[in-house]
């Protein structure tokens, strides 16, 4: 790996750095996912003058969309504004961000000839996001900046569905009759998502999320079979750099305990890890399921603010009520967040009133 380009920057202050590496944090730390996008107006604007794939490769552009919820809602971490094909597009994968409908592949992969086609990440065509980082770090003062990338798995969903899909029935059928070709795509995958995140390191940002937004889809022994050995190889390599790794998934009740191993594989003594939690499963069990160590991030149901304040009110204390109970358990720490991403139809001063209220409690 090259030597950052930045020095990791010390933030002592941060209430999210301090709760994923199980420290007290001065507060109840809160940020969402998402929320650098489509619920805020000023977002909107912005992007009526840029796709959405030409926005995440311009670096002013993505500097501002970055921070237009720490200055709207005042949350605890910055997530840097992209989206999970990046890394695919700059490894010249033809593809778009539809509106609507999201990411579309102009050539699913469906046989061993287009796996062995597949080229590694350009590290030019990210420098855009480096730059972008560099731009966030100077920017954001205090507040930590998560990068973030696609796991293996739901990259290759996107690759071999040639697009979203409810059931990743091509994904799953390749994965248990051609494991040789699953496998081998699975390794470039991984090798992609390292030369990101490594990409983002080396910029400066201060932690990173890796999102297997599908993995849900999967039984337990079908993840520890195809999926489990490729995400423990990226953190297992992002490891040596020390900084908070988290990992997330939709749907993944009975994965948590394998993801926080994925996790784990590697790592330095100490280093702060976390596994995210959707809202169908209490903070208090998947403090039962994840490591030891391990500290928990989630999970109000991102449609619970579109309920209304008295509604969101009460989830939002049940959440942190829950997050104290799974730190009693054994939880490293808990930072709240959705249990997926924010809403396009939700409210932004619904958001602004729930950080202040997570920050009073």
């Amino acid at each position: 790996m090259n030597t950052p380009a930045h020095p990791r920057r010390e933030l002592p202050g941060s209430p999210y750095l301090a709760a994923v590496s199980g420290r007290k944090p001065s507060r109840v730390p809160v940020w969402f996912m998402r929320q650098a996008g489509r619920s805020l107006p000023e977002y909107r604007e912005l992007r009526e003058r840029h796709s959405m794939l030409q926005a995440c490769f311009e670096p002013e552009v993505v500097c501002e969309i970055t921070l237009q919820p720490i200055r709207r809602h005042g949350v605890d971490a910055a997530i840097l504004f992209s989206d999970i094909v990046v890394p695919l597009r700059a490894a010249g994968v033809e593809l778009d961000i539809v509106p609507d409908v999201g990411p579309v592949i102009a050539q699913p992969v469906r046989a061993a000839a287009d796996i062995d086609a597949m080229k590694p990440l350009d590290p030019q065509a990210v420098q855009p996001v480096s730059e972008a980082v560099s731009l966030l770090v100077g920017a954001l003062g205090e507040v930590p900046l998560i990068g973030f990338a696609g796991a293996p798995f739901t990259l290759a969903s996107y690759l071999v569905e040639g697009g979203p899909s409810r059931n990743h029935a091509r994904t799953k059928a390749m994965m248990l009759a051609e494991p040789h070709s699953w496998h081998a795509l699975m390794e470039k995958l991984t090798d992609l998502t390292i030369a990101f995140l490594s990409a983002q390191i080396e910029a400066g940002v201060d932690a990173i999320q890796v999102f297997d937004s599908w993995a849900g889809t999967l039984s337990l022994a079908d993840y520890r079979q195809s999926v489990l050995p490729h995400s423990s190889r990226v953190f297992a390599t992002l490891s040596q750099h020390g900084v908070p790794m988290t990992h997330f998934g939709v749907g993944t009740a009975e994965l948590l305990g394998a993801m926080s191993g994925a996790l784990k594989t590697g790592m330095r003594p100490g280093q702060a890890t976390a596994v995210g939690v959707d809202w169908r499963t209490s903070l208090v069990d998947a403090a039962a399921r994840v490591e030891p160590g391990t500290a928990l991030q989630g999970n109000l149901d991102p449609v619970i603010p579109l309920a209304g304040w008295p509604v969101t009110e009460r989830a939002a204390r049940a959440v942190v009520d829950d997050g104290r109970r799974a730190i009693d358990a054994g939880a490293a720490g808990h930072v709240f967040n959705l249990g997926h991403g924010v809403l396009p139809d939700t409210d932004p001063g619904v958001l602004t009133e729930l950080v202040a209220l997570v920050h009073s409690l």
